[in-house]
């Protein structure tokens, strides 16, 4: 007893002596940011007593913003209006592009890091948060028996999924882009809340997502590079869906099962999806990728078997996308040879801005016994 009250009395002492060291009382609040105001005007807040220059790069703005110091080293700007939208940003202090303290909402992409920003819409924009029920986002780790490594995977599961226990879901298998991860569809491309609010509008059957890594360092060069994917096909094949079958109610009927992705992994699921008509009935292309012609050759050879087994095909691209002619050569060819798809030309760049919106468009599509 007599040991346990000393030691109460000395912590109590050491707090007691923080809290009044000078370094305790140079101890700003909290610095917000980014902080949004109401006006769509957004303001950017960085502690850097001893640098020289800051400034500002956002996506809404043109150009490096400079930023002002107070006499505590806080340096700020506020920047916009800004239109609703989900933006990147970074800072430059002196030369260096660093990331804002403030902000642990990131982007990764190619290994490098950037802040992301929420403008909020009036109404709520479709891949906002909202008040409605929500889904889950499950994180695993998966051993891969193909690549013989343990691998990343994303699972979202509907609002009901753990109560409707009879129940099994379709399955959308979506994949990212080549600078990207399994977590960016849900980080960036806020795949879990566009599907919760369509499915609070009743616009899509509830649906499993699963995402998976689409890069495969392990496997030999000549499976894994740009265009040429077997690795990652036989990673989804007999590692990534067994192993989601296993683990959730799903269909494992292929009328039940789709596949889509964005850039890299729209030339992905252009090859997993056409190499394997016997396991999807739904595929997706966003900006895609395309493969090679003697990829195309093979996985359109038969373009009756296409026709009579998808029962959506779905291309979607920018016009200012620096693919939108192979994405153009590609919906020429399935011109010429009678191959029934939906061509879903936007304007827009190779950017999230527009995948957000393509998969709000292709998941209400899917999995209708009508079509």
């Amino acid at each position: 007893m007599k040991f346990c009250r000393l030691g109460h009395f000395v912590l109590c002492l050491s707090l007691l002596i923080c809290m009044n060291s000078p370094l305790q009382a140079r101890r700003r609040p909290r610095i917000v940011s980014p902080e949004v105001q109401s006006d769509r005007r957004v303001t950017f807040r960085l502690s850097a007593p001893n640098a020289q220059a800051v400034g500002l790069n956002v996506q809404f703005a043109q150009g490096t913003q400079s930023m002002t110091k107070d006499g505590d080293g806080l340096w700020q700007v506020t920047v916009g209006p800004a239109e609703p939208e989900l933006y990147v940003y970074n800072f430059i202090v002196d030369g260096l592009r660093v990331t804002d303290p403030a902000n642990p909402w990131l982007k990764f992409w190619g290994g490098a890091a950037r802040n992301l920003v929420l403008v909020p819409g009036n109404p709520p924009l479709f891949f906002e948060e909202q008040s409605v029920p929500h889904g889950t986002v499950h994180v695993h780790k998966y051993p891969s028996k193909s690549l013989g490594v343990t691998r990343g995977l994303y699972v979202y599961t509907p609002p009901g999924y753990e109560e409707n226990r009879r129940t099994k879901y379709p399955v959308l298998y979506l994949l990212h882009g080549m600078g990207d991860t399994e977590d960016t569809w849900t980080v960036v491309g806020r795949a879990n809340l566009i599907v919760d609010n369509l499915l609070a509008k009743g616009r899509a059957r509830p649906l499993i997502i699963v995402m998976p890594y689409g890069h495969t360092p392990s496997a030999p060069p000549d499976t894994r590079s740009l265009g040429n994917y077997g690795a990652f096909e036989k990673d989804v094949i007999h590692d990534v869906i067994p192993y989601v079958q296993k683990c959730y109610r799903v269909s494992t009927e292929k009328k039940d099962r789709a596949i889509a992705g964005l850039s890299m992994g729209g030339g992905q699921a252009l090859t997993v999806g056409l190499g394997n008509l016997d396991l999807f009935g739904w595929l997706g292309a966003y900006s895609s990728a395309v493969p090679p012609e003697q990829s195309l050759d093979r996985l359109l050879a038969d373009p009756k078997v296409v026709n009579d087994t998808l029962q959506l095909f779905w291309i979607g691209c920018g016009r200012s996308d620096f693919l939108f002619k192979a994405n153009q050569n590609l919906l020429g060819r399935l011109e010429a040879e009678t191959v029934n798809h939906v061509a879903h030309i936007t304007d827009g760049a190779h950017e999230w801005s527009l995948w957000r919106i393509y998969l709000n468009e292709f998941v209400p599509l899917l999995f209708d016994a009508n079509r």
